[in-house]
């Protein structure tokens, strides 16, 4: 005798509901996918060239601070490795790149102090494999050093790379 009661109706003999493996292949499909979309939103060079600039200005703000700071003449410099902040006692700063084809144009090393003002600077970056775009890392002598797209200053301009 059947009830209307929860419970009392008989289950069919084939329960609705997914398997084990259709499961599993829609766990791998999903895993494949996003491989693929994580492939694709890799880092361009330009991303890569802004955060290269980026780096830098607060690198040259960082120095500028401790040259201040101990009241010593410093400066930053490129070599072939990457770059160099001579006259800072005790600096644990970076000296490499982000990306490995990222270059530095200076016409002389950049002076950090020990004044507070210390004229207008620039520093030119750009990819040696994309030298399509250029990105300038500046500073008028009292403001920080700023990433910007074009020095702001033509006698800066004219040493472009």
């Amino acid at each position: 005798m059947q009830t209307l009661a929860a419970g009392s109706k008989p289950l069919p003999a084939t329960a609705n509901g997914f398997t084990l493996l259709e499961l599993l292949v829609v766990v791998a499909l999903i895993a494949i996918a996003t491989a693929v979309v994580s492939l694709s939103l890799r880092d361009s060079a330009q991303s890569t060239l802004e955060r290269d600039a980026q780096r830098l200005a607060s690198l040259l703000e960082t120095a500028r601070a401790h040259a201040r700071a101990n009241g010593v003449p410093a400066q930053w410099r490129t070599n072939s490795q990457g770059f160099s902040f001579e006259g800072l006692p005790r600096s644990n700063l970076p000296t490499m790149w982000l990306a490995d084809t990222t270059r530095a144009y200076v016409a002389a090393p950049i002076l950090l102090g020990p004044e507070p003002l210390i004229g207008p600077q620039a520093v030119a970056l750009s990819h040696s494999a994309h030298a399509g775009r250029t990105l300038w890392v500046v500073t008028d002598g009292l403001r920080p050093f700023a990433v910007q797209s074009t020095p702001h200053n033509p006698a800066l301009a004219q040493r472009q790379p």
